[in-house]
């Protein structure tokens, strides 16, 4: 299916404007097999940029740290690129010796801020976000520093990924949250029962992040032949051997209402996350121009409630085998931030 002129939705109520898809940008450089050749990356962004596809989404851990400087790189390439494009960064997970922590402390988050200002070659990141919430810090404390970096003109606006619903609202009450980062596609669908009702009463965007299940509704079980040494994917749940045979049901599913529609998988699994409303933007990743092209033919794919209702009832949560993750990575469901009276500043 052809691409449709990328139309541009409000993310949050506090002014954000963005394309209503985005382009992760992590597969570039992290987590899903070996660095791609800069050149070509660079080239990719340009793309997206002239196609209209102009919220990027990176973070300091992707690399570490490799990904913000390949942004940084391709803004500075081309003349006026900063001013059309709304980029967002994270913060909050670090590895030391090879352990991972996760920190919401003000300093931390201060000097995490100036070193991605610095990756980036910006001034001022239009959209910052708390990547993991720190289980020993208020949220009440770190959203007080990120109040302070609006305030000094370091970040515009402040999301959140992976927080639970109290952990929003708390966030939301100290300074207001403009996005919430969550995983939400065909096979994730989870958030739907408290953490999206919670944005949308408290005016907050949604920015789905692997909503083409990590590459699955693009080419379904034989997605794991092409994993390279170093693919996170290679040891997540859903793709193992015992849950792949009965998620296969699933992609199998899906591409026959999308030959029916004449739209790949991939295009109807992210018109799918499109048609949650106009307070969603998708943010899939790519690292191949033909693959991003396709993916912004999804903004054509027109779905009737009846065909919502038929991808929704072979996408229920129990179509799924296995759990997003392998139980190390903290997700809204186990990162509650401590209350404020814990807090000792140190």
């Amino acid at each position: 299916m052809a691409a449709a002129a990328v139309r541009r939705i409000k993310l949050g109520s506090q002014g954000l404007e963005v394309s209503a898809q985005g382009l992760g940008c992590m597969g570039m450089s992290a987590f899903y097999g070996p660095p791609k050749p800069e050149s070509d990356m660079i080239t990719l962004i340009h793309h997206a940029i002239d196609t209209g596809v102009t919220f990027l989404d990176t973070s300091d851990i992707y690399g570490p740290h490799t990904n913000e400087i390949l942004l940084g790189k391709a803004l500075k390439a081309g003349s006026g690129l900063r001013e059309k494009v709304e980029l967002a960064t994270k913060f909050g997970i670090s590895y030391q010796d090879g352990k991972r922590e996760i920190r919401g402390d003000p300093a931390y988050v201060r000097a995490a801020c100036e070193a991605s200002l610095k990756r980036l070659q910006l001034d001022c990141i239009d959209l910052y976000y708390q990547h993991r919430i720190d289980t020993s810090v208020p949220i009440e404390v770190t959203m007080g520093e990120l109040k302070k970096l609006v305030e000094e003109g370091k970040i515009k606006y402040i999301g959140l990924s992976e927080a639970s619903a109290s952990t929003i609202r708390r966030a939301h009450a100290v300074h207001p949250v403009t996005a919430v980062q969550l995983e939400w596609s065909l096979w994730s669908r989870d958030v739907e029962e408290e953490i999206v009702p919670t944005c949308r009463e408290l005016g907050i965007g949604i920015v789905a992040y692997c909503p083409l299940g990590r590459g699955f509704f693009s080419s379904g079980p034989k997605l794991v032949e092409s994993f390279s040494e170093g693919d996170l994917r290679k040891h997540l749940p859903r793709f193992q051997p015992e849950n792949l045979d009965h998620n296969r049901q699933l992609f199998e599913r899906v591409n026959e209402i999308a030959a029916r529609k004449q739209c790949t998988p991939s295009q109807l699994a992210l018109a799918w996350v499109h048609h949650q409303g106009d307070d969603v933007c998708p943010i899939p990743g790519t690292t191949k121009i033909e693959n991003f092209n396709q993916n912004v033919g999804a903004l054509s794919v027109k779905l009737t409630p009846e065909e919502m209702d038929e991808l929704e009832s072979i996408a229920s949560v129990d179509a799924v085998k296995g759990d997003r993750y392998d139980g190390s990575m903290p997700t809204y469901k186990n990162s509650e931030a401590p209350p404020l009276s814990s807090w000792k500043a140190t």
